[in-house]
Order: structure tokens, then sequence, then C-alpha cells
């Protein structure tokens, strides 16, 4: 594995020696800085609006913020988002782990629904497998904390993040840039339009190729050959065609396609293997398999949008999409030369929305509203292999059919004061196929499997004849298997709040909101489960946005959340041997009470610093039924913080920006049901300077990231027994092996990026 690691110092030099001939701080960017606070628009309530003057706790990233500091993912966006958790899961470099306020979706299997929604361009990414979305052509991101149950939905119970694209300008553009860095990264974008009809047809496009040596590597038994761990091997495309016929109306075409070879990620053993007796790693991002180490992710999206500005006070848009994923992945949950639990699996969904919206402005009032429609599938197989003997497959698909319709309205009482009223109608039906087997002998999903699965070529199910137990019934005769269960649920959520816009700059409010995460069935069932019950969150919020004068802007969030029916898998303890012992249950209820502060400081024209801080208190309230109780809220730290300060100058090279951040993230445990796999406390620190030429078509970038090195879990798998008297954890009773591996986020790294725009 070749393993080319800049050292800070020579990329420092290649920037200095760059730097006569070629980040992106654009001149029109340092002319709002010098006038004091940005004005900030975000679409939080459906309605372009000035942040300051939205009643909803919200950040938003330009992408001019985003260039200067370097964001290469969404990821990153939990730097500058309070009580926020946006992280690369286990087992693959492309699927979310997202949290906000303590609540989200610890688990990626197919079926289980994610309490933060992820939208792009209005459009709702269903699956967590693929939402690690890396940054083309973005405009910005926003997050929305709180339950967003009125205007945006089920699912979204947590909070919501939007990941928003850039709306043509009309005129011939074209941007190439290239970024390499640590570990050999090589990165290419490509990005541009072009007008078809001036004034009123254009065709955009962006594509990226991005790759990347791992961070450590894998050694694969028997054979001892060696291949790399945490790599990059990326491609995304987007096209998008705009028409504009006539001022008041807009239509949109957007296509979008992501392709991930990277390789499946190894984890690290916390406790060395009572079986094989291998040495620990001698770094956290290496790992030993049995299995092949391939991966793939594709993802592919088509969408359509349209307004129509029919009045000055009437607007009217359309949004309909489709989007599918597919991913086949090899997963080694022990990490060991021995198929002690290895686990190929697949993961294949397909969704279509369609939502018609108005809006309408009174003389005193707003108001949005509209239908939604939802139809999507999820399906997936694993075979789990066991002590080299025995293999359980587990398969199935979870399919929802859900409609909406929701209304908000914003109402003027007078000058200074104004009520939010907002009502949204939910009606979800699920129904769930789950296949339960096990067999003698190592079984992959699919034949050829080792050599790497095509998914055109081969359909032939190595198990599925074989299969011991299904959860299903043939209740009419036809010789296939039904749906195991079916299940509706219909939930109203409403939001109330008040506003006061104590002078030009100076807003406070309070509300009352409530979301609804829909019901679904355990999709590892080995029994005849019943559904899980929905989740619902009721919020409670007190805040203040308030600019002082010209230099300094606090926004303040107070809130306390009721969390009932928290959906998570138990694991029972008294499971038999070769049986996953799993199923899904409800936790009673948890409060989460919490704080949020969000500040900027314009010291000088040419000097700002930003501040976020998120502090939570959670009370979990035991269901003294459950088997597993839990211990505490999953991927959440009781306090998150950040700083960071920008500094521009101007030189006879052009215009630069330097940007020194410091992040910190308190202790938190990664499974809700066990603090085997806790995280301390850790603070990275991230380090930049961007510069543009006085003309505006060169740009570049030196940035450097995680500077201390810190090592911090991101994810990982508890098979464990109880511990003994000498404090060491016993065998788990389905592999007889002790298995406590933790996934790790990035080392420090270093990246220079020169561009070229016309």
């Amino acid at each position: 594995m070749t393993n080319n690691k800049f050292k800070i110092t020579g990329l420092a030099l290649a920037i200095s020696a760059s730097l006569s001939s070629g980040s992106v701080i654009a001149q029109e960017e340092k002319e709002e800085k010098e006038s004091g606070l940005e004005v900030i628009e975000v679409t939080a309530r459906k309605t372009a609006e000035n942040l300051q003057q939205v009643p909803v706790a919200v950040t938003s990233v330009s992408a001019s913020d985003l260039a200067a500091k370097g964001v290469a993912n969404i990821t990153e966006i939990e730097q500058f988002s309070p009580n926020t958790t946006l992280q690369a899961s286990r087992g693959t470099n492309s699927t979310l782990t997202a949290f906000i306020r303590g609540i989200g979706q610890q688990d990626p299997l197919w079926g289980y629904e994610p309490g933060v929604g992820i939208y792009i361009d209005d459009v709702y990414m269903a699956r967590p497998q693929g939402a690690v979305l890396d940054l083309l052509d973005v405009e910005r991101v926003e997050v929305l904390r709180g339950p967003q149950g009125t205007l945006y939905g089920k699912n979204t119970v947590g909070g919501a993040v939007k990941y928003v694209t850039k709306e043509m300008s009309g005129e011939t553009e074209f941007n190439i840039e290239g970024t390499i860095g640590s570990y050999n990264q090589k990165d290419v974008k490509l990005t541009g339009q072009v007008p078809i009809i001036d004034d009123m047809l254009y065709v955009g496009f962006g594509h990226a190729m991005l790759t990347r040596d791992g961070f450590g590597e894998f050694e694969i038994a028997p054979s001892g050959e060696k291949t790399e761990n945490y790599n990059k091997d990326l491609t995304a495309s987007r096209l998008t065609l705009e028409f504009r016929p006539k001022d008041d109306l807009f239509f949109r075409l957007a296509w979008d396609k992501t392709e991930d070879d990277s390789a499946s990620k190894g984890g690290y053993r916390l406790t060395p293997s009572i079986i094989t007796e291998a040495p620990s790693p001698d770094s956290v991002f290496n790992s030993y398999t049995s299995l092949p180490t391939w991966n793939r992710v594709e993802l592919e999206g088509l969408s359509f949008t349209a307004s129509w500005e029919v009045t000055d006070a009437l607007s009217l848009k359309y949004v309909g999409a489709s989007r599918e994923s597919y991913s086949p992945t090899n997963i080694d949950f022990d990490n060991t030369g021995l198929q002690l639990f290895d686990v190929p699996a697949v993961y294949d969904d397909e969704n279509s929305s369609h939502e018609l919206q108005a809006s309408y402005v009174g003389d005193n009032y707003k108001v949005v509203g509209g239908v939604y429609a939802y139809s999507g599938e999820s399906c997936g197989i694993f075979d789990a292999i066991l002590l080299q003997a025995i293999t359980l497959e587990v398969s199935g698909c979870n399919e929802s059919e859900s409609t909406a319709a929701y209304v908000q309205s914003s109402i003027d009482l007078s000058d200074k004061l104004s009520l939010t009223l907002g009502a949204r109608y939910t009606n979800e039906e699920r129904s769930a196929d789950v296949f339960y087997g096990i067999a003698g002998g190592i079984h992959y999903p699919y034949s050829g499997w080792i050599e790497g699965y095509d998914r055109n070529s081969d359909t032939n199910v190595a198990l599925r004849a074989s299969v011991v137990q299904s959860l299903g019934t043939d209740t009419d005769g036809d010789g296939v298997l039904d749906a195991m269960k079916t299940a509706d649920w219909s939930r109203f959520t409403p939001r109330v709040g008040v506003e006061y816009q104590m002078d030009s700059d100076t807003m406070f409010f309070a509300s009352y909101s409530q979301g609804f995460k829909s019901g679904t069935f355990n999709p590892r069932a080995s029994t005849n489960e019943p559904a899980a019950d929905p989740e619902i969150v009721n919020s409670f919020e007190v805040g203040m946005k308030k600019d002082w004068g010209n230099t300094l802007r606090t926004n303040i969030t107070l809130f306390a959340t009721e969390h009932d029916d928290r959906q998570y898998v138990i694991v029972d303890p008294d499971a038999g041997e070769g049986e996953l012992g799993q199923y899904l249950g409800n936790a009673a209820k948890s409060d989460i009470t919490g704080i949020e502060v969000e500040s900027t400081v314009v010291v000088t024209d040419d000097l700002s610093v930003d501040f976020a801080l998120g502090y939570l208190s959670a009370d979990i309230e035991q269901d003294p039924n459950l088997d597993a109780p839990l211990v505490g809220i999953s991927n959440t730290p009781d306090m998150t913080f950040s700083a960071s300060a920008n500094y521009l100058f101007e030189t006879g090279l052009g215009y630069f920006a330097a940007n020194l951040g410091y992040y910190y993230r308190d202790d938190y445990i990664l499974f809700e049901d066990n603090e085997s796999l806790k995280q301390e406390g850790f603070g990275q620190v991230n380090a930049s300077i961007t510069w543009e030429s006085e003309e505006g078509n060169w740009y570049g970038g030196l940035h450097l990231k995680n500077l201390t090195d810190e090592e911090y879990m991101v994810g990982g798998y508890n098979f464990v027994g109880p511990k003994d008297e000498n404090g060491n954890y016993t065998p788990h009773s389905l592999i007889q092996d002790t298995t406590l591996v933790s996934y790790y986020g990035d080392p420090m790294t270093a990246h220079l990026t020169i561009g070229y725009r016309f």
C-alpha cells in the first residue's frame, strides 16, 4: 500500500510557491464583511427569509464559508452546529450517523427509519447509505434543530439537514479545481453552466473524481496479503436543466449519480481475540479480515421542480423526485483472520415523492401549505457466517406508503407581535417481509461473491432455497410468501409559536412543536414480532436572536424535549448459540433539556470570530419490561463547542483569508444499552489559508485538519459477554469470542487546492 503522507511543512512550501501564480474568498464577500454583520438567507420555513427573523434554531453555512474552512463533505458540518452529530458510520465511508439534540438512528439496517431528515434541494433522502455527501456545486447547508414535523414531516423528530445547490446565473461559466493532500489524495472537480437560449434555457453540469490511499491497511487471511483500509475512491456527477420562459415561471430538471468504490472499513479490536490470539494492530486504522474488502455504493436520483409566481402574493411550487441506491458490502464484525462473525450484505432501496406547495402573503399574514406523497421500498440480505461452520441468513423488504397535508401561517397581531400556527396530518402504511434461516457451511448472498458481485449479471440467492424459517405466510396459495405484517399509523403534528420583534435587531420567540417518526418492523426478526410503535417528540423552545449594532450577533435557544417510545435494538442476553437475539423495542421515555448559543463578533473590518456552544442533559425513564435497559443516549455528547477566527487581508497578489478553528466534543457512548464503547472528550484544531486573485478567476487554499492528530471513535460493534470477577469480558454466546470493535474519524491531514474559473 502506498502511503504518501504529506508533511505539513512540505505543503506550506508548496502553497508559498503556488501563490504567485494562483481559496475561495471573493471580493464581494470582502465588501460584505467590511460593512459588518452579514445578512444570511435561509429557507427553513420553505420560503426565503433572513436568518435573524426566523423563529427556528437553524445554522446556515454558506458556500464561501465552506470553501474558506476546507469543508469536504457533510459530516464536517457538525463542527458548526451545536448539539449536532454527523459522522461516517461503521463499515463504509458513505453511511451517515446523524443525531440532533440526542435524537437520531444509530443502526443503518434497511427498514429502520432515521430521526434526522437529510434533504437535497427539498428532496428527502430516505436511507443513510450514501448520505455522507461530498460537496459539489453547493450554495449552502442548513441544519434545522428540533422537530420539523409541520413543514418537513415524519422522520425529522431530531431535526433536518438541507443541502441546497446553486441556482444557475444564466451566464456561461466553467470551473476546474484540483486538490492534492495527505495519503496521496488526488481530487478533481469540474462544474459549469452553458445557456442554450439566452435568459431562458440553461444547462449545468458537475463531475468530481475523489481518490485517496487508506489511513491504514487490512491483513487478509489466510494469504497474509495487505490492502488498503479507510481509503477513498468516489465519483459524483450532476446534470441540471433550468428553463425560465417568463420572469414568474421556473422549471428545473436535475439528475445526480454517485459511485463509491472505496473499500469496506475494517474495525480496530479493543479486546484481544480469545480464539485466534492475534496481536492488536499497531494503528487504530489497521485491521484483520477473512472477507473480501471490496465495497460499492451506487446512488442515483432524478428530480423535477416547477414554480409559478401566480401573483405578487401567491406562488405555487411542485417538487417530484425518484431515488434509488444499491450497496453490496463486506463487513467483518470480528476483525480476525477466521470467519467467526463475517457479514457480506446487500442493501437495495428505491423511493419516489411528490409535493405540491402554495404560499400566500397577505396584508398582515403569510401562509404556506401543501400536500405530500412518498412511496419507498427498502430491501436487503445479509449472511452472518458464524464460527466457520454455519451461516445465518436474514433478508426481506420494508415497504412504506406515506401521505400528508400541511399548513403553517405567521400572523401579525401588531407591529411587533406575531403568532405562528402550523399543523400536519400524516398517514403511514407499512408492510414487511422477513426471511430468517440457518444452514450448515459458509454461504454468501450471491454466487461469485468472492470475485466481486456484479449487480447486472448475477441474481442467484445462495440460501433462499434452504431457508428453514420464514416470518411470512402464503395466504393466497400462490406459492409466494406474503407480508409478515402490515401496520398503519396516522398522526396530527402541530406547531404553535409566538414571536416578538422588539426592534429591527432583536427578536424573542417561544414555540411548541411535535415530531412523528414512523413505526417499523424489525428486519432482523427471528420470531413474528409486532411492529415497533412510532416515536413522538414534543419540543418546547424559547429563544432570542439579536444583532448588537453591526458588530455582535447572539442567537440563543433553550429547549426541553419529551421523546416518547424511542425505538432501539434490544440485545437478548439469554439468546441461544447461533442466534442473533436482537429485537426492536421502544423505551418508555427520555427527557432532554439544553441550550444552544451561536455568536459572531466583527472585531474589525477584516477580523471576525464565530462561537457555537451546545449543552444538553438527558434523563431516560425505563420500560420495566425491557431485557436490556438503556444506559444513556448514543452519539450525543453533553457539550459541543466551536470557535473560529477569520482574518481577511489584501496584498498585491490578491485577497487572502486565514481561518483558525477549534472544535470540542464531550464524552459520548456509541450504543444506548451499554458503555463498553465510550469516547472520551476531545478537541480538534483546524487551520486554513485561502486566496483569490484580484480578477477573481484563480483561487487556492491550504487546509490543515485535526492538527493534534486526535483519535476518536465514530462507530463500532459490541459482541461481548458480561465481565468476570477480574473485570475481563467473557465470550459472547453467538461467536464464542470477545468482539469489541471501533471505527475512527480522520487523522491529521493536509490539503492543497488550486482552482480556475471563467
